[in-house]
């Protein structure tokens, strides 16, 4: 479901999924147009059954901007969306895109106010990354950060990576977690002051996650 509490604690329920077309299992962040609209992902449910974008409008209607095939264009997202001053909306799904990887090794996607999708990138596994398990955050020169939970030079599986993605396409990776610093990223990147700023889901020196600060 989506919903809104008030400052006094109050809770409004402004929608539920019917797990249907419509979309299931939302679990990632919400954001908000300058109408009252709402944007998000739900990991499942959808025409093909690989999850959904969707727009909520002010007064509860929601609608299904794009939903995924599990094929290139990416299968199950799971992370929030950013959206720029043109009403495109971009994010990522951890898996479909390059089968290199079971079930895919996940894409960054674009879509239009159309809902015309447009892969930016499709991770191949191994070095390049795998499975991204954050959104993306959009720098000043149109470009965007990430991270991917597995890949990288670590070894096996890889540790993750962080990586930045240029408004033409190139992917450069800014650090790849070794285990000791940090193994399989999640959740959204932040910048402050000129650092990039996040969390891993384990490694660090007791295993169980570390919180990091990245000079791009």
């Amino acid at each position: 479901m989506i919903f809104k509490l008030s400052k006094a604690g109050q809770e409004t329920v402004l929608y539920s999924f019917t797990g249907g077309s419509d979309g299931a299992f939302p679990a990632g962040s919400l954001i908000r147009d300058g109408a009252g609209n709402l944007y998000g992902t739900a990991s499942g449910g959808g025409t093909h059954g690989y999850g959904v974008v969707f727009k909520l409008d002010s007064a509860g209607n929601e609608t299904v901007l794009y939903p995924f095939t599990g094929g290139s264009d990416g299968a199950y997202p799971f992370t929030g969306l950013i959206q720029d001053v043109a009403g495109n909306v971009y994010g990522t799904t951890p898996y479909g895109g390059n089968f290199a990887c079971s079930l895919g090794c996940g894409v960054i996607f674009k879509l239009d106010s159309a809902g015309n999708e447009t892969v930016l990138y499709s991770f191949a596994g191994g070095t390049d990354g795998s499975y991204p398990g954050g959104g993306v955050l959009r720098n000043p020169s149109g470009g965007l950060y990430g991270t991917t939970t597995g890949g990288g030079d670590c070894g096996g599986a890889g540790c993750g990576t962080v990586f930045m993605l240029s408004a033409t396409g190139k992917k450069t990776a800014l650090h790849n977690f070794t285990g000791t610093d940090g193994l399989s990223p999640h959740g959204n990147l932040f910048v402050y002051k000129g650092y990039l700023y996040g969390t891993t889901y384990e490694g660090g020196p007791d295993l169980v996650g570390v919180i990091y600060k990245l000079i791009p």
